[in-house]
């Protein structure tokens, strides 16, 4: 079959038919917390089975309700593998908020997917399936393998999802990775900021507000640790030329989906206060305060030189004590890769215009790829009520992410090696 005739096939993914995919797996209801993902990897299971006879699937449970899958297609002979990959824990449904679907018919209306997942991330998980079914029809033209992975535990940071499928399963790890997590067809994302998350506790003593002078006020030593800790966002680093470049490149295009200032954000230190709580009563000095905080690093940001910021603006802090309650360096895969630039170009074809290429301001299972060494790509469909009620996704952008998923990965496992 001539390479166009491949190519072409592989462009004719129906959008209806992966909405109808993205429908059952809604049906099948994951949310995390309690983060339970064996029935919906079950339905995901059986629709592989029908898609793809013979196909090599496994089931992994890793304990507390999280089951994983794994399938491979193997194509002509030996060569490259490129893995596909989602998370099937979704945001919880909460019935309560006021959804005008049931969150769990997936809903078609007006051209839109609606339920719980349908933009993060069972939309583009659909996506990614009918993409291996349809490279599965093409295996006669390539050489090497595609693999699915779809893992529990995203939402609660991976390490019994993805990275305990790296880690255990040989073939759930390849040459490259392709993420259909939420974002925009317009826009593929080659990295992602760090974090750490910290606790920050100050103690005093109590008395009556009336008589301060003879108390120590423990939320006016958090207010001076805060002040402290907003001033990390200063923070020097050496940011990496090419990624700068392609944050500025990418703005006139990535910013106005993504929100005025994502430039900005994508290049710099940011200091969040999530959480505070302390005292009992207004007339009472508190003995306790304390708050929690995320803090944002990019590309070029050392999470060991903010820890050690943080111990030198802290520490010599009388009653205020402080810890990192979780740790995750910026993950990059450099924009001139080969994945990034066949994704890029299989969009473009896809599309009729060239996507951005730029950095993703929230994180994902791919820092766990890339902590691997493993290039990855995130692209995905353009989420709509994220987390919230009447959560949605265009029923257009998942055809359009399915067949940038299907050509990337022919292109990937057809083409030379660069």
């Amino acid at each position: 079959m001539p390479h166009a005739a491949i190519r072409a096939l592989l462009a004719a993914i129906d959008a209806a038919a992966v909405a109808s995919i993205a429908q059952r797996l809604i049906a099948a209801p994951s949310p995390n917390p309690p983060g339970e993902t064996g029935a919906v990897a079950q339905v995901a299971a059986d629709i592989l089975r029908a898609a793809i006879p013979g196909v090599d699937l496994a089931l992994h449970d890793t304990g507390e309700g999280i089951v994983n899958l794994v399938a491979r297609v193997r194509g002509t002979g030996p060569g490259r593998r490129i893995v596909l990959n989602g998370h099937l824990d979704t945001y919880p449904v909460n019935p309560d908020l006021p959804w005008t679907v049931d969150p769990l018919a997936g809903t078609l209306r007006d051209g839109r997917l609606y339920g719980r997942g349908a933009a993060d991330m069972k939309g583009g998980i659909a996506a990614s399936i009918a993409a291996l079914a349809a490279l599965a029809e093409m295996r006669a033209h390539w050489p090497g393998e595609a693999v699915l992975t779809l893992a529990g535990d995203e939402e609660t940071m991976g390490a019994r999802g993805t990275q305990w499928l790296i880690e255990n399963v040989p073939h759930a790890a390849g040459d490259a990775a392709i993420i259909g997590d939420a974002g925009s067809p317009s826009v593929l994302r080659f990295g992602e900021k760090g974090f750490l998350w910290v606790h920050v506790a100050a103690g005093g003593t109590p008395s009556h507000g009336a008589h301060v002078h003879l108390g120590v006020n423990a939320i006016a030593r958090l207010r001076r640790a805060l002040d402290a800790l907003d001033a990390l966002a200063d923070l020097p680093f050496d940011a990496p030329g090419d990624v700068t470049a392609a944050i500025a490149a990418a703005w006139p295009m990535s910013e106005p989906l993504a929100g005025a200032g994502e430039a900005g954000v994508l290049g710099r230190i940011t200091v969040n206060v999530g959480r505070i709580e302390g005292g009992t009563s207004m007339n009472l000095v508190p003995a306790a305060a304390a708050a929690w905080l995320d803090i944002r690093l990019p590309a070029g940001a050392d999470p060991a030189a903010m820890e050690t910021a943080l111990a030198a603006a802290l520490d010599p802090m009388d009653g205020v004590r402080w810890e990192v309650l979780r740790r995750v360096g910026p993950s990059v895969t450099p924009p001139g890769s080969e994945i990034i630039r066949r994704t890029a170009a299989a969009a473009q074809e896809v599309l009729g215009f060239a996507p951005a290429v730029n950095m993703r301001v929230g994180g994902s299972d791919a820092r766990l790829f890339r902590r691997f060494g493993i290039p990855t790509v995130v692209y995905g469909p353009t989420p709509f009520n994220m987390g919230g009620a009447d959560e949605n996704v265009l029923v257009a952008e998942l055809g359009v992410v399915a067949r940038v998923h299907a050509l990337a990965a022919f292109d990937f496992l057809a083409g030379a090696a660069e």
